[in-house]
């Protein structure tokens, strides 16, 4: 069960630090808030293969 996420520098996101609660969670937001984003780098912790367009601008990296 994920129970955290550490999100850096991946799109607009220079860092974040999420805390999950046990069982169901929804991400729910308004256009252009980060829901994707977040799904994007939960992607990349479970080893989707990384894009460029990804690494926040201006940074060599994104973790």
């Amino acid at each position: 069960m994920l129970t955290a996420l550490s999100i850096r520098d991946v799109v607009l996101i220079e860092r974040l630090e999420i805390d999950l609660p046990a069982g169901l969670v929804a991400l729910t937001g308004e256009t252009g808030a980060g829901k994707s984003i977040l799904l994007d780098a939960l992607g990349l912790a479970l080893g989707a293969r990384a894009e460029s367009g990804l690494i926040r601008h201006g940074q060599s990296q994104a973790a």
